[in-house]
């Protein structure tokens, strides 16, 4: 006696086939989401206390990105400058602008500015800025060119697989250590020069570049 109608045959081999599908969708998906801004917020101007423009200070004024981040070269993060830096010249610029209330008062509470951070990176990551500018990594190959930027904002996913790019090939991506904080340079010869200078500083080996304990201690 037969108790499922033939078509049930069917109807399972269907929704095998469609349940794969679907599955394979949703991963698609999710992926895209992962790596959208919604997550990343790559493209995305976080609100700060303060409009701090890259822009006008660095293209305008010509304001050296150490001036502010003063431990780029020797330590592992690249430092938030204390309001006493900012103080320095808005004692006597802009001195009564509204919009920097927030300098003022914090300069004389001596609080600091609770700046929210643009380029955030999971705890369970380890980067170190004093390793790539030794490396002759410039900043604007991780921070995009900031002295076009208005507001700050992470020019990059930083998500894992784009790291790995830059370490799997990083000649495309070094330059001449005095250009590292030169945000418009760029090579003659880009191909020739980062072949040169991967053995000038003597980089690690692929295999060193991409392993997990570089980056995750």
């Amino acid at each position: 006696m037969q108790i499922f109608h033939r078509s049930t045959n069917t109807l399972s081999r269907a929704s095998i086939y469609g349940a794969v599908f679907i599955i394979a969708g949703l991963s698609w998906a999710l992926m895209q989401i992962q790596r959208s801004p919604y997550i990343t917020y790559a493209g995305v101007v976080k609100p700060q206390p303060v409009a701090f423009s890259h822009q006008h200070h660095v293209a305008g004024l010509g304001i050296d990105c150490r001036y502010c981040h003063t431990s780029v070269e020797q330590s592992a993060t690249a430092g938030i400058p204390p309001t006493a830096t900012c103080y320095n010249c808005h004692k006597l610029i802009w001195k009564d602008s509204p919009m920097l209330e927030p300098v003022r008062a914090s300069y004389k509470t001596g609080e600091p500015i609770r700046w929210n951070k643009v380029h955030d990176l999971p705890d369970f990551a380890y980067f170190n800025h004093s390793i790539h500018v030794a490396k002759g990594v410039g900043c604007a190959e991780c921070h995009g060119r900031v002295d076009k930027m208005a507001l700050m904002r992470s020019e990059h996913a930083l998500q894992m697989r784009w790291c790995l790019e830059c370490h799997r090939n990083p000649e495309p991506h070094l330059r001449p250590k005095d250009k590292v904080f030169d945000m418009a340079w760029k090579a003659d010869d880009q191909a020739t020069l980062g072949a040169s200078l991967a053995q000038d500083y003597h980089l690690r080996t692929t295999a060193d570049l991409t392993s997990c304990s570089t980056c995750h201690h």
